[in-house]
């Protein structure tokens, strides 16, 4: 996930009691299941109400609360999809010569992953995960900018920033780089000297935690914990802001919940059953939750769809399903067939990994806990009702700042 922080460079101005900071807290994997079992901030929520998440994982969430686009327009789904003249991995197949007891460890693609980024100079979020050295030469990587920098999104939307630039309204962006603690700190600087009108600040532990210990009693207590320590700082973040601003306006949300893991399924070995070859007859991407084809020869579609048609631990998903959800992506970008695990079924192993994690999210997104929340010590005319809107809520906030309050 996304883990340092930037200011403006906007115009000053002085700060008096009339002055209104909009403050946007973004905490990765707060969902509303979770909300509903914890007192977060209950003397500030106003409105507390789900908020309706998109079909993938982050890299689909983020650009669709940025640009208030749905996937298929903003261009972002998975990072890596098919497309072998493209492909900047070639100068990696080489690798596929090591032994795979190297290869597969975390820490060892951690590194790989560091350098190439490295090298290719890449500004976005990127990670090579566990995908096969053998295969990498036939996708491209979708997230080769930084989102939150101009022309950071594939399809070139603006993103709320670029309407705080364009309106050249003082406004701070957490680091996703950088740790939590290290972005809360900055950000206490920031509001101290009443720098800015509009401040994001991306809170990504979350995430791995719930990863790590589910939703389940085994984790509660560190969870709760967590959830005891967002509100620590968010309370803290605001008495200083108080001492500096006229009016504060908190609002908090998430990108999607987390779904415990009841059971795995190796998607991989089934198809590989089939004696279709890689790379000749089909292509495909094995994420944690889905597996994405394309087809090269006439017999691989009728033949995997069939054997993905037996196995009942997911689906495959209709062309309506993929319009309704907004993943309809022109020229089947990132699949021409997908195969969903049913809530709470890990595909395992996968091109993201050979560990099952106890928590996961890029299920269904209408089950109830891959849905989002939101909550606010304020009401807005248009309340979000999903991603998409938090997009006209930022930018709403930026004017509403501009214009003092």
């Amino acid at each position: 996930m996304r883990a340092a922080s930037r200011t403006s460079t906007g115009p000053s101005r002085s700060r008096g009691s009339a002055d209104t900071l909009s403050l946007c807290v973004f905490i990765d994997a707060f969902g509303w299941e979770i909300l509903q079992r914890h007192s977060f901030l209950p003397e500030l929520r106003r409105v507390a109400r789900p908020l309706d998440t998109v079909f993938g994982y982050s890299s689909t969430c983020e650009p669709t609360i940025l640009t208030g686009q749905a996937p298929r327009d903003h261009g972002h789904f998975s990072f890596f999809y098919y497309d072998p003249p493209n492909s900047p991995f070639r100068a990696l197949a080489p690798l596929r010569l090591l032994p795979r007891s190297l290869t597969q460890r975390g820490r060892v693609r951690h590194w790989m992953s560091r350098g190439f980024k490295m090298l290719s100079g890449y500004t976005g979020y990127f990670q090579l995960y566990n995908m096969p050295f053998e295969h990498l030469k036939l996708f491209d990587y979708a997230e080769k900018r930084d989102l939150f920098e101009p022309g950071g999104v594939l399809s070139g939307a603006p993103t709320f920033f670029d309407e705080a630039r364009r309106r050249r309204v003082p406004y701070f962006l957490a680091d996703w780089r950088a740790s939590e603690q290290q972005n809360i700190t900055a950000l206490e600087g920031a509001l101290d000297r009443g720098e800015p009108g509009f401040a994001y600040l991306y809170m990504a532990a979350m995430d791995g935690l719930l990863h790590e210990v589910g939703n389940g009693s085994a984790g509660a207590s560190r969870v709760a914990a967590k959830i005891a320590w967002y509100e620590e700082k968010i309370r803290g973040l605001l008495d200083i802001a108080a001492r500096r601003y006229g009016t504060l306006r908190l609002h908090v949300f998430s990108d999607h919940g987390m779904t415990d893991t009841v059971a795995e399924c190796d998607v991989m070995a089934r198809i590989e059953s089939l004696g279709l070859r890689f790379g000749r007859d089909y292509v495909a991407s094995y994420d944690s939750t889905m597996a994405r084809f394309w087809f090269l020869e006439g017999r691989a579609e009728e033949r995997i769809r069939a054997a993905l048609e037996e196995e009942p631990a997911g689906r495959v998903l209709a062309d309506e399903t993929l319009v309704e959800w907004g993943v309809d992506f022109p020229g089947q970008r990132y699949g021409e067939l997908f195969y969903l695990m049913n809530p709470g079924v890990l595909l395992n192993p996968s091109f993201m990994g050979i560990k099952a994690m106890a928590g996961m999210h890029g299920f269904d997104p209408t089950h109830k806990d891959s849905v989002a929340m939101y909550l606010s010590n304020v009401e807005v005319d248009a309340p979000p009702e999903g991603l998409a809107d938090m997009y006209s809520l930022a930018c709403a906030e930026i004017a509403l700042v501009e214009g003092g309050g």
